[in-house]
C-alpha cells in the first residue's frame, strides 16, 4: 500500500490490479493492470508516479497519476522473476527490489485446490538488490 496525502488517495495493490482508492469517501477513483503476485506499492509525490511489484512475472508496472482520477500506465519494467519486495528513495527517485536466482522446479504433483505450489529454493549467494531510476532527458 501506498499513499499520496494532498491527493488524498491509496494505492492498493489487488488481484492483477493496482487501485487508486479516495480514502476519505472510500470509492475507488481508478484501476489499472499489473503483473500477479504483487507485494509491494509505491508513491513518488515530486514525481506523481505509482508502482507496483510483482513477483509473479518479475515486473514493476509503472503509472503516472494524471490527476486525482486518472492514472496512466507509463511502463512494464521487467526485473527479475520474483522479485517483489521493493522499496522507494523519494530523494533520488529510484526504486529497489530485493531478488536471487531460483533453482528449477523440481516435478512435483498439483497442490490441492486452494493450496499454493511450494516456492523454489533460492541459489545460495545469489542474493542481489536492483535499483532501477529514471532515465536523465
Amino acid at each position: 500500500m501506498a499513499i499520496d496525502l494532498a491527493n488524498h488517495r491509496l494505492f492498493l495493490g489487488a488481484d492483477k490490479l493496482m487501485v487508486m482508492l479516495d480514502y476519505l469517501s472510500g470509492k475507488v477513483a481508478t484501476t489499472v493492470a499489473i503483473g500477479p503476485g504483487v507485494d509491494a506499492n509505491s508513491y513518488d509525490p515530486a514525481l506523481k508516479l505509482a508502482f507496483a511489484s510483482c513477483g509473479g512475472d518479475g515486473t514493476v508496472t509503472i503509472a503516472r497519476e494524471d490527476s486525482p482520477d486518472k492514472l496512466t500506465v507509463l511502463q512494464l519494467l521487467q526485473t527479475a522473476r520474483g522479485a517483489r519486495t521493493m522499496t522507494l528513495d523519494p530523494k533520488t527517485h529510484k526504486i529497489y527490489l530485493a531478488a536471487a536466482d531460483y533453482e528449477a522446479p523440481a516435478a512435483q504433483p498439483q497442490p490441492a485446490p486452494g493450496q499454493r505450489p511450494p516456492r523454489p529454493k533460492m541459489v545460495p549467494g545469489s542474493f542481489k538488490i536492483l535499483v532501477y531510476g529514471a532515465d536523465a532527458k
